[in-house]
């Protein structure tokens, strides 16, 4: 049984929550009668599309730690690894409408397609146009020909933040959802674990996976990979994921790309940064430029041992996005 920093397993995301709500009063409120739903204080406003993000809890500062100035208008919270319902994703997109529309953005996952598809139908009957745009960028949970199959995970920050960065710019719902489509389009994650995360009811590892051994591919709720085997050093590892990533992106010399090197919770800075120096490397070899890296804990799984590997392939669009200022709880640039 892991051992945790907490009251009630079951309290955990509503006592975090009201964590995040005194850190962070200059970024974040909440409207009344709605715990689950996070809005930034500076974001919206009329005539902006509302952008709005969400999923479960636990893969912090995803999602709520997006939510800011430049970025997301607003975040539905679910509990750990479970989808928000439609109530929070509407109560979320009220308190953000600008009436200019609003687009979801969230990972593709069973759950919360179902329940963001019925949060637009509800905003629709309240005469808000609302879209919807699933991010699918983790190139080890379908083949390349099933794109719309894949799941979304770390790749979620270059997507949310190229978006967040059109609507901040009022530009029309049309232009904000072809941005978010053509940013999930050219992003591309995949990811390795070293040890199971634990959920705060119960404590004890979510699946298997003995001293010794990892697994590539592994999704952020503990879906399986693509291979499991002996633990190999930080440079293989690299490699491993960066062939896959390559031969997906297909960019020519010359091209830039940004980089997440991501901890899936218990991965420490220096084991990023080693893998980073690698990544550096066959980037560099392959011809391609550098232009923003980020590193550090930015989609977790609770305290999942691990890390992933994210390269948005961009253009002279997606680099104006990415470099847009924005103003988040947890995330600025």
């Amino acid at each position: 049984m892991s051992q945790k920093l907490i009251n009630d397993g079951n309290a955990a995301v509503d006592e975090m929550l009201i964590g995040i709500m005194a850190a962070h009063p200059e970024h974040l409120w909440r409207p009344d009668n709605a715990p689950r739903a996070v809005v930034a204080r500076h974001g919206p406003r009329s005539g902006k599309v509302a952008l709005i993000i969400g999923g479960g809890s636990g893969h912090e500062p995803t999602f709520l730690g997006y939510v800011g100035k430049g970025l997301a208008d607003a975040a539905a919270i679910g509990n750990v690894f479970a989808s928000p319902p439609p109530q929070p994703a509407v109560d979320a997109a009220m308190a953000a409408s600008g009436d200019a529309g609003v687009l979801f953005m969230y990972g593709n996952y069973a759950g919360d397609v179902m329940n963001f598809d019925m949060a637009a139908e509800l905003l629709e009957m309240e005469g808000i146009e609302a879209r919807t745009v699933l991010t699918t960028d983790d190139i080890a949970s379908a083949p390349r020909d099933q794109r719309q199959k894949r799941r979304g995970v770390a790749g979620n920050v270059f997507i949310f933040k190229a978006a967040g960065a059109a609507a901040d710019m009022m530009m029309p719902l049309d232009e904000v959802e072809r941005i978010a489509r053509h940013a999930n389009d050219r992003t591309f994650t995949m990811g390795v674990a070293l040890s199971s995360c634990s959920l705060p009811q119960t404590r004890r590892p979510s699946f298997d996976l003995p001293a010794g051994e990892m697994e590539i591919g592994m999704g952020i709720h503990g879906e399986p990979g693509v291979r499991r085997g002996p633990l190999r050093p930080a440079n293989d590892v690299a490699d491993e994921i960066m062939d896959a990533i390559l031969a997906e992106m297909k960019a020519p010399a010359g091209d830039r790309v940004a980089v997440l090197v991501n901890s899936l919770g218990a991965t420490p800075l220096m084991e990023l940064y080693i893998l980073n120096a690698r990544i550096a490397e066959r980037l560099k070899a392959a011809g391609l430029v550098v232009h923003k890296t980020l590193v550090g804990p930015y989609c977790t799984s609770l305290d999942m041992a691990g890390a992933s590997i994210t390269i948005m392939h961009l253009d002279d669009e997606l680099q104006r996005m990415i470099d847009h200022p924005c103003d988040c709880a947890m995330f600025r640039s």
